[in-house]
């Protein structure tokens, strides 16, 4: 009976015999072709990375390169003692750069490639090292161009070397010993760390830590000769990982981080592969505080005043039920991915809880946030107590000529008013809204869940500390609207207590 490591082997050995009939199939080699015509494909892909898959791997190519993945080898080409980080958002490749192309070009260049894989698990290694290896062994016009590479009896799946052994490739998992690894007098001189963190990892600094040690101690130090290169994909999915720390420790070393999408815009980064659509849905179908840590690199906060298990969720009251409802615009000029957000937050208070009745929090244009706050307007039934309010210091021509324009066209009048906004610290304005959320008075629509721009809004307020570089418009229109809503609300009157009045003599007052 068959032992699970031997049915291991074996499926691993099914699925390296797909990866190479796929190989095999990828490319044809021009019968017809003269000396004259290879030796120009040759020496053109040594210096153009791009020619280069277009030419010797057609399988990956379904998309045109996008220039941050040539960048980014051309960076690695040039620097033979290259460390650094591939943090290229979620589906843009870094595996297949940083594990395949990146490796089989150096080696078509004229290098010599002792080429070292490190994943979570030995078995993961084998998977990712496997797919240059199969390249390696059967695709038709790399053994057309420079020869047949594999070498019987040294082509195990995760430990190979060619014929003539100008290529190496080994694979490791994060526990596997590596000091000392070498062929003969040869040493590593190209590390990738690929796909190492778990949810495990993840949750202990401590392993995190430990990998990290392992990187600087054990990794590094097997590379001995002028080339010494390491490169490191993943994306930043978490604010702490082993990378981070990595990077924080080495500020010398390259991050070439790369966001899958402008979230003012969704224009993707890699042009040819994705569209603003594809974004917009996974957005949608992830939830807004996914989206963000897989595609650009902006986690979940875990705040140290506020935090998301503070917020009370429920079913919002009826509109005609609030005392009052302010609607403060937190304004913002420009509409790129750096630029302040718009900020519209919508609270109302009933009985004594404050209510986040609706919210736009985008990085957008003034006139969108502006038919927003119109759009809000109609929606709301008759009789609903409603102030729009702005800062008095954000005032202009041009906010003044968006605000017309949009009352224009849509026939709907905000009346907004100007308010004046304490010059005290603002950090310290919006942590007086943290008495409310600790004695439950603050409520959340039920129906924002899942809505991106609440999510928004969450992480900003998460991030509210003193020192804190974050954006914080969001939370910031929180607490102008709360503390406008404050004038509005009177303790709650308790039963079977009497209140007093001081004065010449007091007396005990009848409530109703």
């Amino acid at each position: 009976m068959a032992t699970s490591r031997q049915k291991a082997d074996k499926q691993r050995a099914e699925e390296y015999l797909k990866k190479l009939e796929i190989v095999r199939k990828a490319n044809d080699v021009n019968p017809f072709e003269t000396k004259a015509e290879q030796k120009a494909r040759i020496e053109r892909a040594k210096v153009d990375v791009a020619y280069f898959v277009v030419s010797y791997l057609p399988h990956y190519a379904t998309a045109d390169c996008a220039p941050f993945h040539i960048d980014f080898a051309t960076m690695v080409k040039e620097d033979p003692l290259f460390k650094g980080c591939a943090e290229w958002g979620r589906g843009l490749a870094k595996s297949v750069w940083c594990d395949v192309i990146i490796p089989l070009w150096l080696w078509v260049r004229g290098e010599e490639v002792f080429f070292c894989l490190m994943s979570d698990s030995k078995e993961r290694a084998q998977e990712l090292l496997a797919d240059v290896q199969a390249e390696l062994e059967g695709n038709p016009l790399l053994i057309h161009d420079f020869g047949a590479q594999k070498c019987e009896g040294d082509w195990e799946i995760g430990n190979f070397k060619t014929i003539d052994q100008r290529f190496i490739g080994m694979a490791f998992g994060i526990k596997k010993k590596v000091r000392g690894v070498r062929v003969k007098q040869r040493r590593p001189n190209l590390w990738v760390i690929d796909d190492l963190e778990t949810p495990d990892t993840i949750s202990n600094p401590k392993r995190m830590r430990k990998q990290s040690e392992q990187v600087e101690r054990d990794i590094i130090p097997t590379m001995t000769g002028p080339i010494r290169r390491m490169l490191y994909a993943n994306n930043k999915f978490a604010r702490v990982m082993t990378q981070t720390m990595l990077q924080e420790k080495h500020p010398h070393w390259k991050v070439h981080q790369i966001k899958a999408y402008n979230k003012a815009t969704h224009e993707p980064a890699w042009k040819s592969m994705y569209t603003k659509e594809y974004y917009i849905e996974q957005e949608r179908d992830m939830g807004i505080v996914a989206a963000y840590a897989e595609y650009l690199h902006e986690t979940k906060l875990e705040g140290t005043i506020f935090s998301e298990d503070q917020i009370q969720w429920a079913n919002i009251p009826d509109f005609r039920e609030f005392k009052m409802i302010i609607v403060h615009w937190d304004i913002a000029y420009t509409d790129n991915e750096k630029s302040d957000y718009n900020s519209v937050k919508a609270w109302g208070l009933h009985e004594t809880d404050f209510w986040l009745v609706d919210c736009y929090v985008k990085q957008s244009k003034m006139k969108m946030a502006v038919q927003w706050m119109c759009d809000f307007k109609k929606r709301l039934p008759e009789g609903v107590n409603v102030i729009f309010q702005y800062e008095s210091q954000f005032w202009n021509g041009e906010v003044q000529r968006a605000i017309e324009e949009v009352e224009y066209e849509t026939g709907i009048s905000l009346n907004l008013i100007k308010i004046n906004t304490p010059h005290s610290n603002k950090t310290m304005r919006m942590i007086t809204m943290q008495p409310y959320y600790q004695n439950s008075r603050i409520f959340y629509n039920d129906k924002l869940k899942s809505h991106s721009d609440t999510q928004v809004g969450i992480m900003q307020l998460c991030a509210v500390e003193e020192g804190n570089t974050e954006h914080d418009d969001s939370p910031d229109a929180d607490q102008q609207a709360i503390s406008k809503l404050e004038l509005y609300c009177t303790p709650k009157r308790k039963e079977g207590k009497s209140w007093w009045k001081t004065g010449k003599m007091k007396r005990s007052i009848e409530l109703p």
